[in-house]
């Protein structure tokens, strides 16, 4: 699949720019890449979005339940939008919302019996389709970029 220039970040690098800044433009293509086919399986294989498999991955994590602002912290994004979301599972009966005792204004979200299958099923062919991302890729390769990824990452921490 060939990808027009205009939608490839790494068509605005040329090769008088920095080394670092030509990679950061290939990750951020590699990763947009991956998620724009990630979003179109989880549409076509089961009518869903990236946002709701990524809040029912979190309350997966947590069986207990997770409270409306801690979903909201954790998926970095707004209470409305987690507010959204869960109205809508809730709707399909894939969570449910509980009162939090002693904070009558507080909720508590978790997955229900249907929405835990629901999540196992989306999970399981996820991680295929992340597998199948870096096929291209030998064992140690995937290693060798790993390890690789970890050392920019603790540099980035570092640096806060």
């Amino acid at each position: 699949m060939t990808i027009p220039d205009t939608l490839d970040l790494e068509a605005r690098a040329h090769s008088e720019h920095a080394q670092e800044l030509r990679l950061w433009l290939r990750l951020l293509a590699c990763s947009q890449l991956i998620e724009k086919r990630v979003r179109t399986q989880l549409r076509e294989r089961f009518d869903t979005t990236l946002p709701r498999f990524d809040l029912m991955a979190q309350l997966e994590r947590h069986p207990e339940g997770l409270k409306m602002k801690e979903l909201s912290q954790r998926l970095m994004v707004t209470g409305g939008n987690v507010t959204g979301i869960t109205d809508q599972l809730v709707a399909e009966g894939l969570v449910e919302r509980m009162g939090v005792e002693g904070d009558r204004r507080a909720f508590l979200v978790r997955l229900t019996p249907e929405g835990r299958g629901t999540f196992e099923r989306m999970a399981v062919e996820h991680e295929q389709w992340i597998v199948q991302a870096f096929e291209g890729l030998s064992p140690r390769e995937l290693d060798q970029l790993h390890k690789l990824l970890g050392k920019v990452k603790q540099h980035q921490l570092d640096l806060e």
